[in-house]
């Protein structure tokens, strides 16, 4: 039974991110969550409190107006006090050059007593930074910004 809660709570987040309904989501998670997003790019690196963690989703916002993230995948293991969960998803945008925007991934969570303490998305962080490359070329100033990093 908590593993399906979770994992609903986990669904829902997504979709969360998807409408950028970011403070529901930055809600379940603890004051120092740590969120790690592969890639040099304006949206790689790190970040270790949730000030951050919601500067980084306004500007993934911001860079992604379109991008619709859709779950395969959840797997939860473990008990309230340390619960891992694993989540593979696809994702796809519209570019203003219309050209393809496609990846995928997976995101590692992890968390205590069902509060977030950690992020680790891994996904294909090429297709990230030449999306960028092309909301920079098409104007979009902060497609070229250095990450947000705590």
């Amino acid at each position: 039974m908590y593993h399906s809660i979770v994992a609903r709570i986990s669904r829902r987040n997504f979709e969360r991110v998807n409408a950028h309904d970011y403070e529901p989501l930055l809600a379940s998670c603890t004051p120092d969550i740590h969120h790690r997003f592969g890639g040099d790019h304006a949206l790689g690196g790190e970040r270790h409190d949730k000030e951050h963690l919601r500067a980084w989703f306004q500007r993934l916002g911001r860079l992604n107006p379109t991008l619709r993230l859709t779950v395969s995948d959840v797997w939860v293991k473990g008990l309230p006090h340390d619960t891992t969960i694993v989540m593979r998803w696809d994702a796809v945008q519209d570019m203003p050059d219309a050209s393809p925007y496609v990846n995928h991934g997976v995101h590692v969570i992890k968390m205590r007593w069902l509060k977030v303490v950690s992020i680790d998305a891994n996904e294909d962080s090429q297709a990230v930074e030449r999306a960028c490359a092309v909301f920079a070329a098409h104007g979009v100033a902060e497609a070229t910004a250095a990450p947000i990093t705590s």
